[in-house]
């Protein structure tokens, strides 16, 4: 028997179905057509479009160094001694610093009144290293602000700038006694403006600067100036907690200055007065006193023959309305006081335990201090 080729007969059947099917089953690969071409792109010998140009350049950085040597001569370093008393109430000395101003050429010197209130000595260092004992001329602790005197003239007077024209974002410097080490200087910007921060019961600081320069012990009472060596604030507060940075207060030279003034003139401020000590109502008080309310202003003391006294006033007392204004707190309420007129009658609401009432008073001059 003869032997098949496999291979033959398996090429020989592809063959024969090749024929059967046509040339339809036979795939040949032709080339593709060649892409048509691109457009030709040229870039333009003028761009319609660059970069624009800068409109303004940067600000130049500020002359610090002039600012301080135009004002520098001005700010004088403040040394007190104030006698405290011990558990035992033994007499002791506490020594303070501040820092202060010249005002006029002959002596006068501007501060916060917390620098020297209660103080038995104050001494005063000029730039120049010469010192002077130093007297106060007048304080007033509601704006905490006082002017002192030295004995000498010809004194470098500081040169005093609006407030008003100041922006959030100017450059400002804060020159003083810092910690007591004699007078440097921080930088700073203007950070907000008109603030009122209360800096103790009944008082509040209003138409502050708050300044990013640091404000240390010592600072207070010195000069905060702009960049044409002006002093538009005086420095007082600053808020110090952990991890707050950055927030110091000074009372701007607007408000500062008509205050400056009536210290320079009277010794004193010139203020309607109606003759008692307040206190903010709160739970505390609430709880202590038994009130039958819980917003208004606590009466703690009258003085006697005051327009409180002869209204009819008493400790224990709470205002909640003055001149047909609510309330709700002390400081409103010595707002209200000397925003009114020397001589004018007030209508005040108050209660006395559980009795809603209503009396007049006629304010006076407040007694010097």
């Amino acid at each position: 028997m003869k032997r098949v080729n496999i291979k033959y007969l398996i090429a020989s059947l592809i063959l024969i179905l090749s024929l059967a099917l046509g040339s339809g089953c036979i795939y040949v690969e032709t080339p593709s057509p060649p892409p048509s071409p691109s457009p030709e792109v040229t870039a333009p010998t003028s761009p319609e479009w660059t970069l624009p140009p800068a409109e303004t350049q940067n600000p130049p950085l500020p002359d610090l160094v002039s600012v301080v040597a135009k004002v520098k001569p001005s700010v004088v370093a403040i040394n007190t001694e104030v006698v405290s008393y011990d558990i035992f109430n033994r007499p002791f000395t506490q020594e303070g610093a501040g820092s202060g101003w010249i005002i006029d050429k002959d002596g006068l010197i501007v501060t916060n009144n917390h620098v020297v209130a209660g103080a038995e000595t104050i001494t005063v260092t000029l730039a120049d290293g010469r010192t002077f004992p130093a007297g106060v001329v007048g304080a007033d602790p509601l704006t905490d602000l006082a002017v002192l005197r030295v004995n000498d003239t010809n004194l470098p007077e500081a040169d005093i700038g609006d407030s008003d024209e100041l922006r959030i974002g100017e450059w400002v410097l804060a020159i003083g006694n810092a910690l007591g080490m004699g007078i440097t200087a921080k930088e700073g910007i203007v950070s907000r403006q008109g603030v009122s921060i209360p800096v103790s019961q009944g008082q509040t600081l209003a138409d502050l600067i708050e300044t990013s320069a640091a404000i240390n012990p010592g600072n207070s009472g010195g000069p905060l100036v702009n960049m044409a060596g002006e002093v538009i604030a005086i420095t007082s507060a600053k808020i110090a907690q952990v991890g707050v940075e950055g927030m110091g207060y000074a009372i701007s030279s607007n408000t500062a200055i008509p205050i400056i003034e009536e210290l320079v003139q009277k010794g004193y401020v010139i203020r309607s007065w109606l003759g008692v000590v307040l206190y903010t109502v709160d739970q505390y008080a609430v709880f202590r006193y038994k009130l039958a309310v819980d917003k208004g202003t606590l009466i703690t003391e009258v003085a006697p023959g005051s327009p409180a006294d002869k209204a009819g006033l008493a400790v224990g007392d709470v205002i909640v309305s003055f001149a047909d204004k609510e309330i709700t707190t002390a400081q409103e309420l010595i707002k209200a006081i000397h925003s009114s007129q020397i001589g004018q009658e007030v209508e005040i609401t108050y209660w006395r335990g559980e009795t809603k009432n209503t009396t007049h008073a006629i304010l006076i001059e407040r007694p010097p201090p």
